[in-house]
């Protein structure tokens, strides 16, 4: 069974509505005892980084969430639970994260931007991936619906499975043992999306 952790920071009925079309049941779940229950876990998520980790923390899902992840079951961040899973962002100040991937979160530089570029990145963009189980029957380069203005710097390259360039290039798609993460909305995505989270079912 799959749970999609409810911290009040996620876009849950969509996402949900996505594995649906799959034919596959997901949970809501706001407790966090029982994360544990689960063969794999979503973290979603809209909104700011700092909210979000106070969120999690309110609701005593930090430690959840990083014992899940040392028990070796996939997880899966969306967005900006993909962001949560690094070490610290610079979103509206300095916090940090999950530290769950090496790394941090910052915000675009819009210097390197060509003309008419804006910012939040908002909209169809191609990521380019390596070869991945979350990528199978997908093009190496294919469209997904992106919504952010920070994204992160990994340090470990090993990590990144998946670019995109708005600018410059940055990651878009991370994998680190049994933790994943992606930061476009695949529940937005139409085929695509469905394909990685089919995948991500499959795992």
């Amino acid at each position: 069974m799959i749970a999609i952790v409810d911290y009040n920071m996620g876009n849950l009925a969509s996402v949900k509505n996505a594995f649906a079309k799959l034919g596959k049941d997901t949970v809501v779940e706001s407790d966090p005892t029982k994360f544990k229950d689960y063969n794999k876990l979503i973290l979603p998520g809209v909104g700011a980084f700092g909210d979000a980790m106070e969120h999690l923390k309110e609701r005593n899902m930090i430690e959840a969430i990083k014992e899940f992840a040392a028990s070796g079951k996939p997880m899966l961040g969306i967005c900006l639970g993909m962001q949560l899973l690094f070490e610290s962002s610079e979103e509206f100040g300095k916090h940090e994260g999950l530290g769950l991937i090496k790394g941090s979160v910052t915000h675009f530089d819009s210097t390197k931007f060509e003309e008419n570029m804006k910012i939040p990145h908002m909209g169809w963009n191609r990521m380019f991936t390596k070869k991945h189980p979350l990528f199978e029957n997908l093009d190496e380069e294919h469209y997904l619906y992106f919504v952010h203005t920070y994204h992160v710097n990994c340090t470990n390259k090993e990590d990144i499975i998946g670019t995109t360039h708005y600018g410059y290039d940055f990651t878009s798609a991370v994998a680190c043992g049994n933790v994943f993460g992606i930061q476009p909305h695949p529940e937005k995505s139409h085929e695509n999306g469905l394909h990685i989270l089919e995948n991500f079912i499959k795992l």
